[in-house]
């Protein structure tokens, strides 16, 4: 490979590497004249890739969009980084994203280098994903929305209820995000003037419009995208005192169980949502942590209950007719216990 063309290459591989670089800085990197980067750049846009040129404070050279994508030039540690990034997308949950990304990893594999080649292989080989099986977002509908957020433009979305009702919403789209296999969006509803969380699997077609996005105060999207999804979309809501330190308490709480949050520096507040009173007492006994029930008071009740009737287990012995609910419980169920998962 000539000297001309191993520089050429250099210079693709820096100016995909960030956004603006000046002259200067590419003569400095490549231990070049500015001259020579200036003649290398003529090459590189003889050759069809996009250099643009902008002049003034600021400006530079950077790689522009082409027809067609350029070759990326990636170090041993990127392609195996790229590697595992397709390995996961294709166990992301999003329809037909399996098999872009099992394509994409082919294709890397055949341009790589053998000793990189042997490297992915290794680390490809060693790892694996194991998700469950959860309701799957179609790509488009993802691109779709991901490029709404980008421009800050409103979107319409035929969306369909849980209870199978379909209508068309026009939205704000903030932010998406992906929680334990499931993809939502965090959007202001137009209709209902709020703040909403929909399923990205629950959305048939997205059209993006040309209207701006408004620019109102934002929540922390994070956090009311957990809320709406472990309490909001649940007939009850429970609010329950753990008295343990949050560092203790929050592994044991998925992200799709409930929303927790430090309550000095022994106790945290937690809340999750139920469609059964005996589920959430149940997964309350699983950790084992002292706790207060703030709301509803059939929590406490619910706890107690469970708390005879395990006392009353043993050998041999009989708990009263209809006191406990069906199948095991865990021994010492009661008020001194932890951490709630939802089911859903």
């Amino acid at each position: 490979m000539s000297d001309v063309t191993t520089r050429a290459l250099r210079l693709l591989a820096l100016l995909q590497s960030r956004s603006v670089w000046t002259g200067p800085e590419l003569a400095d990197e490549m231990r070049v004249t500015t001259r020579t980067v200036r003649r290398d750049v003529d090459r590189l846009r003889q050759m069809g890739y996009p250099v643009l040129t902008s002049a003034g404070h600021g400006g530079g050279y950077q790689l522009g969009a082409g027809r067609a994508l350029p070759p990326l030039l990636l170090s041993s540690p990127e392609a195996v980084a790229v590697a595992v990034g397709l390995r996961l997308a294709a166990s992301s949950g999003i329809d037909g994203l399996d098999e872009e990304a099992l394509r994409a990893l082919a294709a890397l594999d055949r341009i790589l280098p053998t000793s990189v080649r042997a490297e992915v292989g290794a680390v490809s080989e060693a790892m694996g994903v194991i998700s469950r099986h959860a309701p799957g977002a179609r790509s488009e509908v993802l691109l779709s929305l991901v490029t709404a957020v980008r421009d800050g433009v409103r979107v319409r979305v035929d969306y369909e209820r849980a209870d199978g009702e379909r209508f068309e919403r026009r939205l704000e789209p903030r932010r998406v995000l992906s929680m334990e296999g499931r993809w939502y969006l965090f959007a202001w509803d137009l209709e209902r003037e709020d703040w909403r969380t929909f399923r990205l699997d629950r959305m048939h077609e997205v059209s993006a419009s040309t209207l701006p996005i408004t620019d109102r105060p934002v929540p922390d999207i994070e956090a009311a995208v957990r809320e709406s999804i472990t309490v909001s979309s649940y007939p009850t809501a429970c609010t329950v005192r753990i008295l343990a330190p949050y560092d203790q308490i929050a592994p044991h709480v998925p992200a799709r169980s409930g929303t927790l949050e430090a309550d000095g520096e022994d106790a945290c507040v937690l809340r999750a949502g139920a469609d059964d009173l005996t589920w959430v007492a149940l997964h309350l006994a699983r950790i084992g942590a002292p706790v207060e029930v703030i709301d509803p008071p059939a929590l406490l009740e619910e706890i107690e209950r469970l708390g005879r009737w395990a006392a009353s287990a043993g050998p041999g012995s009989t708990g009263p007719t209809g006191a406990g609910p069906s199948g095991a419980g865990p021994a010492g169920a009661g008020p001194g216990t932890t951490a709630p998962g939802s089911k859903r």
